[in-house]
């Protein structure tokens, strides 16, 4: 605890100073360190918390603790009969940061807009040219591809032409990924000769302002004075403290070294909810934590390979002990609340016999040697990825699978499985917008190879299911062919599906405001501390 009290006062804060005395500023302990602040290189809510939620906006912008979708950087916007032109008419007035390291001379226009999508497109861009990246939700989504062209109608219009209907469109917009960045900015950047400062030095029109990063340490933002959205920003600093260990973050809390926290240990939360000085918020998670099998890599490329391990899993026990009344079992690739759920799956039965059976039926009498990644990090999805990990090892041990469990700093994790490293790896979603496409076609599709498929799996059949569904306006048959697609991944198993798991939000009763999001992304504008 003194380390602790020591960072934040070295942050400029007052070491033991009351809570009265720290009115206007908040102290989040985080989970873990973000990889960067330029959220369209990103996928994870680590990333998107620090930046995303913090400094950028979006054209649209989900309500804040719900799903439905409002204007943001657009007041407006149109859709073309045909579902392939969207119309946006943007914010007037929006001011862009002013930081020491970029005063801007405009505001916000389409020049930004244009900025932010045509580097996502365009390999060839000067500016990706000169800070070559990938961006893997836009690609995951197949937006890459669908996008013909985004125009500058006037300098607060701009239009997007789709290749073809994209159902779920302006939902895809609000999502982190799609942050607004400030073209001036990136030119500024191009012209000093150092590009990759926007993921270092971030520049926004969000509700607070970037200050200074220091890894595995903190995060300091300050309110923004000149937010468009007046009376959202109540806070004039936002400290991210990142603590990795759950106990310490709930001690941190206890102390009132910080007054919300995030990923309480389940054991500990019975004993939150106790304390008189803390409340916790709950709703049941709209995630899913899973085991992704590569089936590039042998034996998993064999059904009867997949098939054993997934029924040698116990997954009950798993429940029990990793999420400690906290999750319900996992049977489809998508949770229960995501419309579009097939109700009428089941998981195939525990039986290590049965398992035995197909791995001597695929070749694999003895068993065989793989490797099982797990997390080094708590997530909405997995409270202890290495439990889990443990308990998995054991029961395929019972069938003659040798798994050895590793795992990396958490971005190089993500970096090295979608460069497809790992055999078998802990992994896991949280819904970004709502629908199905975000669960089937980012989890599972042929464009997400790349990104967000662990599983490496690309299979005809079902990509003509969730291509269909994305371009297919009425939702009783998105309904049917989402339903279907679900059937086939049963089959095919290109995972195990575990638990969802409930969302537990513990913070100091001084905190007002918070609303715990369905995407499992933890927003500070409209929060205040009493």
């Amino acid at each position: 605890m003194k380390i602790a009290k020591q960072l934040l006062f070295a942050a400029g804060l007052v070491a033991g100073a009351s809570m009265a005395q720290a009115a206007s500023t908040l102290i989040y302990c985080s989970e873990g360190s973000p990889a960067g602040f330029d959220p369209g290189q990103y996928t994870t809510g680590t990333d998107f918390d620090a930046a995303a939620e913090t400094v950028f906006n979006r054209l649209v912008q989900f309500e804040r603790g719900g799903t439905k979708v409002i204007p943001g950087l657009a007041e407006k916007w149109e859709v073309s009969p045909d579902g392939l032109n969207y119309t946006f008419h943007l914010r007037k007035g929006v001011k862009f940061h002013t930081t020491d390291y970029f005063k801007p001379s405009r505001e916000f226009n389409a020049d930004d807009v244009l900025f932010t999508f045509q580097r996502m497109l365009d390999k060839n861009h000067p500016f990706r040219k000169a800070y070559p990246t990938e961006f893997p939700y836009f690609t995951d989504m197949g937006m890459d591809e669908n996008i013909a062209k985004v125009e500058k109608l006037d300098p607060y219009t701009v239009k997007f032409t789709l290749k073809k209907i994209d159902a779920a469109f302006v939902q895809d917009l609000a999502m982190s990924f799609a942050s607004i960045q400030s073209a001036e900015y990136a030119d500024k950047l191009l012209k000093e000769g150092k590009p990759q400062l926007i993921n270092q030095q971030p520049v926004g029109t969000g509700p607070f302002v970037f200050k200074r990063y220091q890894k595995d340490a903190q995060i300091r933002f300050a309110g923004n004075k000149d937010y468009w959205n007046k009376g959202e920003v109540k806070l004039d600093n936002l400290v991210f403290a990142i603590t990795t260990d759950p106990s310490v973050r709930f001690q941190k809390l206890k102390a009132g070294e910080c007054q919300l926290t995030t990923f309480p240990r389940p054991a500990d939360v019975p004993a939150m909810k106790a304390d008189p000085k803390l409340k916790v918020m709950a709703q049941s998670g709209f995630n899913l934590g899973y085991v992704a099998y590569n089936v590039k890599h042998k034996p998993l490329e064999k059904l009867e390979v997949r098939q054993a391990l997934d029924m040698a899993i116990n997954k009950k026990s798993i429940i029990d002990a990793v999420y400690q009344g906290a999750g319900q079992p996992a049977t489809n690739p998508m949770p229960p609340t995501q419309w579009s759920y097939n109700k009428s799956l089941k998981d195939a039965p525990y039986s290590p016999e049965k398992a035995k059976e197909l791995l001597k039926k695929a070749g694999y009498p003895s068993g065989f040697e793989l490797s099982l990644w797990a997390m080094p990090v708590q997530r909405p999805y997995n409270p202890n990825a290495k439990l889990m990990a443990e308990m998995i090892q054991s029961d395929w041990a019972k069938i003659g699978v040798k798994a050895k469990i590793q795992s990396y700093e958490w971005g190089e994790y993500l970096k090295r499985a979608k460069a497809g490293e790992h055999d078998s790896m802990l992994i896991g979603w949280t819904g970004d917008n709502g629908d199905p496409d975000n669960w089937l076609g980012v989890l599972f599709g042929c464009d997400a190879m790349s990104g967000n498929n662990f599983s490496k799996w690309c299979y005809q059949p079902f990509e003509d299911l969730i291509q269909k569904g994305k371009t297919t306006a009425n939702v009783a048959e998105r309904t049917k062919l989402y339903m279907k697609a679900q059937e086939i991944v049963k089959q095919q198993v290109p995972l195990t599906t575990i638990a969802h798991s409930t969302v537990n939000q513990p913070m100091r009763k001084e905190v007002q405001g918070f609303k715990v999001s369905p995407f499992g992304l933890n927003s500070f504008y409209g929060v205040s501390v009493k």
